[in-house]
């Protein structure tokens, strides 16, 4: 998150929670341990927190992290990629070797 979207959060904390006090301190403060947070996900965290609690949220009350990439998808296509240069004598000679191996291993 950036510094604009802690203080949009703020806006709606303060709509819910009169008392609570917004100053560029705070903002910054903040804004700082929030960095790697995802502003969508926080807001929805937010917004359930207030429907059950009297009093505002702290930072680890209402954090929210963007999943990580999943990659797996992508390692399988350059996987796939690099096989389809492998010359189709070499393909069927590791099939071969395979088939004696699993043979081997089964009795």
């Amino acid at each position: 998150m950036n510094r604009m979207q802690v203080v949009e959060l703020f806006k709606f904390l303060k709509c819910i929670y009169p008392s609570f006090e917004v100053n560029a301190e705070k903002i910054d403060a903040w804004a700082a341990a929030m960095t790697d947070m995802d502003y969508e996900r926080v807001m929805v965290r937010v917004k359930e927190y207030v429907k059950e609690n009297k009093f505002p949220p702290t930072v680890a009350e209402i954090a929210a992290y963007a999943p990580e990439p999943n990659t797996t998808l992508q390692q399988m296509e350059e996987w796939r990629k690099e096989a389809e240069k492998v010359p189709e004598h070499v393909k069927l000679q590791f099939k071969q070797k395979m088939e004696q191996l699993i043979r081997e291993k089964a009795r």
